[in-house]
């Protein structure tokens, strides 16, 4: 279902945010490869040139509304080596590291800046903290 909708997004000339995380992490480190088959299976079917419309966010269903997020350095080694290494593997490293990645799960004001500043955060998903009227606050730690 997901991946008819982003298929269908992207033949229309939409962005589609491709949302993709684990439900849990076990020490076992299987959470790796079941974020690359989920991202495979959520871009299953996209031509190459219809990536650019595409973002992809990592969102750990464990963070989302727990207000437990992932460690900024955690969540960006994820993005870059599970995230953009399987778009690389499939597409190449430059159409990888044009494709958007944004982390997701509890992002906040006291969060934002250091999810900001890893190298393969694009940017972030803001869920409720977007509701708040702290959500400025946020942004402005975002860009500052």
């Amino acid at each position: 279902m997901v991946n008819r909708k982003v298929r269908a997004a992207v033949k229309e000339g939409l962005t589609a945010i491709l949302c993709i995380g684990e439900k849990e992490r076990g020490s076992d480190g299987n959470h790796f490869k079941f974020l690359q088959e989920e991202l495979l299976e959520g871009i299953r079917g996209v031509p190459k040139k219809s990536l650019k419309n595409i973002i992809v966010a990592y969102e750990p269903i464990w963070a989302i509304g727990s207000g437990k997020a992932a460690t900024p350095a955690d969540a960006n080694r994820i993005i870059g080596l599970t995230i953009r290494g399987t778009l690389a593997e499939m597409f190449g490293e430059e159409t990888a590291q044009t494709v958007r990645v944004q982390y997701g799960g509890s992002v906040n004001t006291d969060n934002i800046q250091a999810f900001m500043t890893m190298p393969d955060i694009d940017g972030a998903l803001v869920g409720g903290a977007s509701l708040k009227p702290s959500f400025v606050d946020l942004v402005r730690n975002a860009v500052g």
